[in-house]
């Protein structure tokens, strides 16, 4: 347990950094003084090979128990362990933390989540277990099961190292060391059941039936109801309107001062020293090691876990398979009735307008792909389950990509061949028909499907709610420009540059290329006799193209495409670098 400053938020920020330097998880640098591992420096893998266990209960919820020690044991464990040692381990912590009965259901207690995250970092039979507040959130009973549990792992050889804030006195009578703080200087540091002693050789003595964890807290807070020995006269000097925090400074120095010429802190620092005197000659306590596991092994078990985690999200999927079915029933009921005619165009332009158009908005919920995770990554990475690349390739091939694969596809079928199946009987003509039409409509779909989703991971790592109203804006404005006026060559100079930002654009002129190029709206049409053409210039999809802007050379079709797929790769680009910029700031 420990103290700082009497704020809660500035208590909380001391315990956990205090962990993660101890624990090899957060940048030392400025700091004084050496954190040795049985006399020896820590190794530079230091963090791969101990146990942390977050405050906050994190597991994936979607996968059993077992599962999720399953996962942990396939990243962690060397590859070497068979498969029947590796379920071996995972039988024994089972056994070993009272999950016999929930092994095969998901996490949904807390106190659950708690005892999973702790076996899912005792997997590799960790020398060194730290904990970060492991009560919190739990009822007493909860809480008593949790803290016999680390007591009995402390007993079988570990090192069990937490935080805790005002535990209750049957939670105080297992602890065998206590480390008390304030204000960053050291109050007590030995055995916990001597720590009453040493408060009363100071001059504290602690009541009958009052908790221990609160008589130490309120001492240093100076608001102690303990009685201070031989001290009547200098209370009788001390004003009764003295600020608490000056109070509380006083105790503080006076415990701090105290603590440095007792037996206690000799005997710890002759310990130290001796430790320290051999440093050069003693053995890393831990090997220098790298990731366990090979990049391509990491990738399979990540896209196993994303798999398993999207199949529970049924009625999810089925209400983004229902949505695509409704828009494809829309877009084609636009085109029932199209004909192979000159004043047919500006309807069939707008139709390409909603076919980009429904591949954009419905893709802003990709921003789930990495957001929805982030914790979970960053505590996994920092205890060395996966490298950054694993996790972000393993992401994109089970989640990002199958997210739009199949409801773009389905969208695209049922708007195609619709209109094809309404053609034959209603004498229309509908979309461009032809095996290579209908798969670069396809392709080009896909790619400004794919184009926003990597929009979307790009702004959408760090939060959710910014990343909607921000892309929703922006494909909303893009959309509305290109419908407008069907090209940004009708803007003012000033206004063209808009199109080499918009997504939608490019794949809007794709399929412009794919629709119109080759075709003829004006077939056997008589000139000496009235048409309804006969008052339009544009009679082919050639000159509707130029009038576009649009060069009916291949490489009008294919620069679009490249456009894109550079678009792409970029964003995709920058959402790595945004990951491995996230684990560095949070940790």
């Amino acid at each position: 347990m420990a103290y700082n400053g009497g704020e809660k938020y500035v208590t909380y920020m001391s315990f956990y950094r205090l962990l993660n330097i101890l624990a090899a998880r957060r940048d030392a640098s400025g700091l004084s003084g050496d954190v040795l591992i049985n006399g020896a420096p820590q190794s530079d893998n230091f963090k791969c090979n101990l146990g942390y266990v977050v405050q906050d209960d994190i597991v994936m919820g979607t996968l059993t128990v077992r599962e999720n020690l399953l996962f942990s044991a396939a990243l962690r464990l060397p590859t070497a362990m068979t498969n029947h040692e590796k379920n071996k381990r995972i039988n024994k912590v089972i056994e070993d933390l009272d999950l016999d009965k929930v092994a095969n259901s998901k996490v949904l207690s807390r106190g659950e989540r708690k005892r999973t995250r702790i076996a899912m970092e005792l997997i590799t039979d960790p020398p060194i277990l730290f904990l970060d507040k492991p009560t919190t959130g739990l009822d007493l009973s909860t809480t008593n099961a949790v803290l016999l549990l680390l007591k009995r792992i402390s007993q079988q050889g570990r090192t069990v190292i937490f935080s805790i804030h005002r535990p209750h006195y049957f939670i105080f009578k297992l602890f065998d060391s206590l480390t008390i703080l304030a204000s960053g200087k050291l109050m007590y540091h030995g055995p916990a059941q001597k720590a009453l002693e040493y408060f009363l050789s100071a001059g504290y003595f602690c009541e009958p039936h009052n908790d221990p964890a609160d008589f130490f807290l309120d001492v240093i807070y100076g608001i102690s109801s303990a009685v201070v020995l031989n001290r009547e006269e200098e209370d009788r000097e001390v004003s009764h309107n003295e600020e608490l925090p000056k109070r509380e400074k006083a105790v503080i120095k006076t415990l701090a001062e105290f603590y440095a010429i007792s037996s206690l802190y000799k005997d710890t620092k002759a310990e130290l020293e001796e430790l320290s005197g051999g440093l050069k000659k003693r053995r890393p306590a831990f090997m220098e090691t790298t990731y366990v596991t090979s990049f391509c092994h990491q990738l399979r078990w990540i896209s196993w876990r994303s798999f398993k985690n999207l199949l529970p999200n049924y009625r999810t999927s089925i209400e983004r398979i229902i949505t695509t079915i409704i828009g494809g029933l829309v877009t084609s009921s636009i085109l029932l009735h199209l004909k192979n005619d000159c004043t047919e165009i500006q309807i069939r332009t707008w139709t390409l307008c909603l076919l980009i158009g429904f591949q954009c908005l419905p893709n802003l919920s990709a921003k789930e792909t990495f957001a929805l995770e982030k914790k979970l990554f960053i505590q996994e990475y920092i205890s060395g389950y996966y490298r950054v690349s694993s996790y972000f390739f393993g992401k994109l091939l089970s989640d990002f990509l199958p997210r739009s694969l199949l409801t773009i596809i389905l969208f695209t079928c049922i708007v195609y061949f619709m209109l094809g199946k309404q053609s034959q009987h209603c004498k229309t003509d509908g979309l461009k028909p032809g095996v290579k039409a209908f798969f670069i409509m396809m392709l080009t779909i896909l790619m400004v499907a794919y184009s926003t989703g990597s929009l979307i991971l790009a702004i959408g790592v760090h939060s959710i709610f910014f990343t909607a109203a921000i892309l929703g804006l922006y494909f909303l404005l893009m959309m509305i420009l290109i419908n407008f006026s069907l090209d940004f060559g009708n803007f003012s100079p000033w206004l063209s540059w808009i199109q080499y930002l918009s997504i939608p654009h490019y794949g809007y002129m794709a399929l412009q290329y794919n629709e119109f190029l080759g075709q003829n709206f004006c077939p056997g049409l008589n000139t000496t006799k009235s048409s309804g053409c006969s008052t339009y210039v544009i009679c082919t999809g050639e000159e509707y193209l130029t009038l576009q802007g649009i060069d009916p050379s291949p490489w009008s079709l294919w620069k679009n495409h490249l456009a894109l797929a550079c678009i792409t790769t970029i964003l995709l680009a920058i959402t790595y670098l945004k990951l491995l910029l996230l684990k560095k700031k949070d940790f």
